[in-house]
């Protein structure tokens, strides 16, 4: 119990810190002078460098039993780093966006390793602590823009530090080592074949990554699309809140639906709620719709990241877990986000947002497809693949 307590509060303040300065980054480099398409460009750059890097991670943190020590710098070193975003040079933002992302990208699976044990042998769930990030975020991103407009988005990066060093006294306090992490137990080369030999499997990652790369549009352009069709700082600020907040509920009740209606139905609902998020975006695009469309945040991002989480631990056998969640972060944060960041910042710089939205309604639409073909195959394909002990072909 003193564990759930603890991560909740890391994950807690992990999310404060996000919320209230990720949201807000793109306009603090746009007050530096870049433009969104290289924000784009430095974004995708900087993500598919922390790609590379991953594994290294988990070499550190499994082969030297390290994992509380990789979990602090991945929270310390970018919060150091923010205050080069004051920088008006372009290679100097590049290169700090890069080491920060080298560092915060194993985050999630180092803190998730703690999350799953914890709640295993509590009898608790994942969504339980993890929806405390969301809880953070929706806080973070109001108080973010509350900051923005009394003071300058040039020193959003103080309270990014203040909320993280308070994140890294939570990391401190818990094992050297997560229980049950077996994070890159095996050759990553060796299990990605052997993933990939599953065609139902290669449709749920397309379809995963066709739905999320449309996340970057809100994540990382949300806050200067708003602004272009005459909306203000704060009033993102209270959008970007009802977004994180609304994750809330759908955490805690996503095992529910879960069991109701099966992983990959689940996964369907939540790639059509997204065609639904963006179809309304695109038939009105004004600042009132782009507030209240995002209620549906929960419903598409929640429910979809949760299922697609059970999905892969269902799917893959018990000596591959480890490398199906990997294969999975790396398709639906990793290569999305490069895609997600180049296109998206592409679109809204040529064609504004409505370009953009149109973009992220078809991309999420073809994603639903795919993921139609993996609700209707999987009902007799995973039975086989769970009974052979690993992944069919």
């Amino acid at each position: 119990m003193e564990k759930l307590l603890k991560l909740r509060g890391f994950y807690l303040f992990l999310g404060l810190a996000g919320g209230s300065f990720g949201s807000y980054l793109t306009l603090l480099l746009k007050y530096n002078g870049m433009d969104v398409s290289q924000i784009g460009m430095m974004m995708a750059v900087g993500t598919l460098i922390a790609i590379c890097i991953q594994p290294v991670w988990g070499l550190i943190s499994d082969r030297y039993n390290q994992a509380r020590l990789v979990l602090i710098l991945s929270v310390a070193v970018p919060a150091v780093l923010a205050v080069f975003y004051r920088s008006e040079y372009f290679i100097v933002l590049l290169l700090v966006y890069t080491v920060s992302t080298i560092f915060s990208s194993t985050q999630a699976p180092i803190a998730d390793s703690y999350a799953i044990a914890a709640a295993n042998r509590a009898g608790s769930t994942y969504g339980s602590i993890r929806l405390m990030m969301s809880i953070g975020a929706a806080v973070g991103a109001y108080a973010g823009g509350q900051y923005v407009e009394r003071f300058s988005v040039s020193t959003i990066w103080l309270p990014f530090l203040l909320l993280n060093s308070v994140a890294v006294v939570f990391a401190l306090t818990l094992p050297r080592q997560a229980e049950e992490n077996h994070m890159m137990s095996q050759s990553l080369a060796q299990g990605v074949k052997k993933l990939l030999g599953n065609r139902i499997f290669l449709a749920f990652l397309g379809g995963s990554f066709l739905v999320n790369q449309t996340m970057t549009a809100f994540g990382t352009y949300f806050v200067v699309a708003f602004q272009s069709v005459g909306g203000s700082t704060g009033y993102a600020g209270i959008a970007l809140f009802l977004a994180s907040v609304t994750n809330v509920p759908s955490m805690l009740y996503a095992s529910k639906v879960i069991r109701k209606l099966g992983r990959e139905r689940t996964l369907l609902l939540g790639a059509l709620i997204y065609v639904l998020r963006w179809g309304i975006q695109v038939a009105f695009p004004h600042p009132s719709v782009m507030i209240g469309v995002q209620v549906l945040h929960g419903l598409s991002f929640g429910l979809f990241y949760i299922a697609a989480v059970e999905y892969v631990s269902q799917i893959t056998s018990s000596e591959m877990q480890a490398t199906g969640q990997s294969v999975f972060n790396i398709v639906f944060s990793g290569f999305a986000g490069i895609l997600g960041n180049l296109l998206n910042g592409f679109l809204l710089s040529q064609g504004g947002v409505g370009l953009m939205n149109v973009s992220c309604m078809i991309s999420s639409a073809v994603g639903a497809v795919l993921l139609f073909y993996v609700a209707k195959s999987s009902r007799s394909s995973v039975p086989k693949t769970m009974s052979s002990g690993g992944i069919g072909v």
